[in-house]
């Protein structure tokens, strides 16, 4: 762990270097390092902090588990003072104008470590029952389905592996090494007692060629696909059968793929960095839709540092600081949030919130010079929510005389919030050529262990970030009371 020599408090996001190869710490202030064989006692560690004076010293002398840094004192530089008293316009533009020589922009083999947060809950689930012809369907069976859905999850997803690409998103490929997912399963709905229920109603209720209709508000459509198919027979057991088996087998391709879903976060991740022109956080390229402050000088080990404050003038949507180094003019760390929402979507009682997203970014010079990024840590957060009248209606063409036979008929109003964390480390980075990137074929046969609680042993022999004391606390509530 690494804190600070006056409040002996943590100290987050530290950079740990090892032969060029790092790590850093978490929000907690802990790091994590796997050494090989090829690693000696005399080799160097390196622990540097923006405002903290840098610790290098022979891995032998590092006794303790605890390491203190100490605030480095700030001593201009008369020749900066003097000669290069830049505005913050002008610091800006020389950033822009050394990023290609500062930053392999190109392809490169990456090997990465993600860790994923999903933290869901139900924020309201009201509903008013108006009519149903169903008599099993009634209040009391929807109170019980609604107490099977947990009002509180939480979700991790850790992923290894070699990310080979450039800036594109699109065209990432991934190597993957290993894959975790720690979650509590007894919080997860049981589908297959769900749909037992559904289709014992639905045979001692629903007539042979119907199909049903949903309205909420003005607008209905046929169900078609997410629990009948609007030409399938609802009490043929044969076709639900079938229904059933397929929606099965979409969710095991889905597992199949799980590297498809891991690279497409990886390439959005990437794709998003400051250094890159159609990034979200644009102010390396379009300064002057922001103000920028000169806030601070302090001091990243032995260089200097710019610290620069940036807010939108308009309608740009983050505000933050940069961390600029002073001798070369490259931005090692931005610090990040929102101004405003980034989605905001209301219709006919549907709305859709992006509230949140605050992070940061690091980058790290590495063995050819050149910085790559070495930390993304973003937070996302999601509100969404549902206020209508809702209708199931049972039609059928074949029965003679009446065309509606069975409807169930309320009013809806829930709401929902989702917090996601997405964690990206960077170990090492090494440039490559088109022909080694075309010649790497992916054949990613790794699919996520299920874990339900914290489990120390399953990184062992891998360096990944520290999980935070929540991870290592986790247990699920069937293995708790086991």
């Amino acid at each position: 762990m690494v804190v600070d020599s006056a409040t002996q408090k943590p100290i987050p996001y530290v950079t740990v270097q090892l032969n060029n190869k790092g790590v850093i710490t978490n929000e907690e202030g802990r790091f994590s390092f796997q050494l090989n064989k090829s690693i000696k006692p005399t080799d160097s560690l390196t622990i540097s902090c923006i405002g903290y004076a840098s610790i290098k010293k022979p891995l032998q002398q590092f006794a303790e588990k605890v390491i203190v840094l100490s605030a480095k004192a700030i001593e201009l530089n008369p020749v900066i003072v003097t000669n290069k008293n830049y505005t913050p316009e002008e610091i800006i533009e020389i950033v822009e104008e050394n990023i290609t020589k500062n930053y392999n922009l190109g392809l490169a083999k990456k090997r990465v470590f993600l860790r994923e947060t999903y933290s869901s809950q139900i924020l309201k689930a009201d509903y008013q029952l108006k009519k149903s012809t169903i008599e099993a369907f009634n209040k009391d069976f929807i109170d019980n389905l609604l107490n099977q859905v947990p009002k509180n999850n939480t979700v991790y997803n850790e992923v290894l592996g070699d990310l080979y690409g450039g800036s594109d998103s699109e065209a990432q490929k991934l190597d993957l090494i290993k894959a975790s997912e720690l979650y509590d399963k007894s919080l997860e709905l049981d589908f297959d007692v769900l749909e037992e229920k559904f289709n014992t109603i639905i045979k001692e209720n629903v007539k042979t060629d119907s199909y049903f209709k949903i309205k909420s508000g003005l607008f209905g459509t046929k169900v078609d696909g997410e629990l009948f198919d609007a030409d399938v027979d609802s009490t043929d057991v044969a076709a639900l059968n079938k229904k059933l088996e397929e929606e099965k087998k979409n969710k095991e391709e889905r597992k199949a793929f799980f590297a498809k879903f891991k690279r497409r976060t990886l390439g959005n991740l990437y794709e998003n960095l400051p250094v890159f022109e159609d990034t979200d956080y644009n102010v390396l390229f379009k300064p002057g839709r922001y103000e920028l402050t000169l806030e601070d000088f302090t001091y990243l080990g032995e260089s200097a540092v710019y610290v620069l404050r940036f807010t939108p003038k308009r309608s740009e949507e983050f505000k933050g600081k940069l961390y600029i180094n002073s001798d070369d003019f490259a931005l090692i760390r931005m610090d990040f949030e929102n101004v405003k929402p980034l989605r905001d979507f209301r219709l006919l009682g549907i709305s859709l919130k992006e509230y949140l997203a605050k992070g940061r970014i690091i980058f790290t010079k590495g063995e050819n010079q050149k910085y790559h990024l070495s930390y993304y840590d973003i937070t996302k957060g999601i509100r969404a929510g549902f206020k209508r009248p809702l209708k199931i209606i049972e039609l059928n063409k074949v029965v003679k005389g009446r065309n509606r036979q069975n409807e169930l008929s309320m009013k809806i109003d829930a709401a929902f919030g989702n917090r996601n964390r997405y964690e990206l480390v960077v170990f090492d980075e090494t440039p490559i050529n088109d022909t080694q990137y075309d010649s790497f074929k992916e054949n990613n046969t790794v699919l996520p262990k299920y874990m339900p609680n914290y489990d120390p042993e399953f990184w062992k022999g891998y360096t990944i970030i520290e999980p935070n004391q929540a991870i290592k606390e986790f247990t699920s509530i069937g293995e708790a009371e086991e």
